[in-house]
């Protein structure tokens, strides 16, 4: 498979719906955890499943533009304006929400500096790495993505990729 090319992907910040399923796995300085994921993208919109093995532990985040939600399906979900904020609190780690929604496509942050890696590039004190990458339709997405800041490492494998698909939203 081709390697990842930052330069030839700036065409995919048009690209208004996507959706993916996968695994994350998060390593922290005190502990680690694994989840199934599900992740919807419409225009401004996210919608994050995550779960545990099983299904146990499952969680939703819904974001919106600076506006997040989480909900643990406890009835009481939480809300906030700093996205990035809110997930600090909850996973108990800085994880940089409002950045992974263009990492996980394989874009930069808009009008955020980066360096380029030959593997990804370096944005924001995280260096973001896309070991390996898959084909979905015409577009070459990531299948690896590595995130990693000197206190987190999010691993990141994507079982399916769905570009331009109303179905979800």
């Amino acid at each position: 498979m081709a390697d990842y090319d930052q330069s030839a992907r700036s065409h995919l910040y048009d690209l208004k719906t996507w959706a993916f399923q996968g695994r994350l796995a998060m390593r922290g300085e005190e502990d680690s955890w694994s989840a199934s994921i599900h992740w919807w993208h419409k225009d401004d919109t996210d919608k994050i499943k995550l779960a545990g093995p099983l299904g146990q532990g499952a969680v939703s985040i819904n974001l919106t533009g600076n506006a997040i939600s989480i909900d643990r399906g406890n009835g009481n979900p939480l809300a906030s304006n700093n996205p990035d904020a809110l997930v600090r609190q909850q996973v108990g780690v800085f994880v940089p929400v409002q950045a992974l929604r263009y990492w996980v496509a394989g874009l930069t942050q808009p009008d955020v500096e980066f360096d380029v890696l030959s593997d990804g590039f370096i944005q924001s004190g995280w260096a973001v790495h896309y070991p390996e990458l898959m084909r979905s339709g015409e577009e070459l997405m990531p299948r690896r993505i590595v995130v990693i800041n000197k206190k987190l490492k999010l691993k990141l494998v994507i079982d399916r990729w769905v570009l331009n698909d109303n179905s979800k939203g």
